[in-house]
């Protein structure tokens, strides 16, 4: 897996992973967010679209990054989430918490 990020403004940064986001992966990704929070990019949006499968490591990952943001008077949204990712998200009712956007400007509110 490969990750992508870019820094929107001061506070914001979008971070696209790229493959499978799975236990093999979401050490990183919890790293990433964590560095990006402490970096004062408090609002992270995780943009989905290359992200092909997630399994639960990787949704634990997801709301593991929304409580360091959060902690950190931020946020965590993601956006573009793929036909697999968007089923697992409502299978497993996340996607009342993390309520996917259809692109990263609708995450970011614009």
């Amino acid at each position: 897996m490969n990750f992508a990020t870019e820094q929107i403004d001061p506070r914001t940064a979008v971070i696209r992973p790229e493959g499978r986001l799975t236990m093999t992966s979401t050490a990183a990704l919890r790293s990433l967010v964590t560095e990006t929070v402490e970096s004062g990019h408090t609002h992270v949006v995780v943009d989905l679209e290359a992200t092909e499968f997630i399994d639960s490591s990787g949704l634990g990952a997801l709301v593991s990054g929304l409580k360091t943001c959060r902690q950190a008077g931020g946020d965590l949204r993601i956006a573009r989430p793929g036909a697999q990712v968007r089923t697992v998200l409502e299978l497993t009712n996340l996607d009342r918490v993390l309520r996917p956007a259809a692109t990263v400007r609708g995450a970011l509110g614009g």
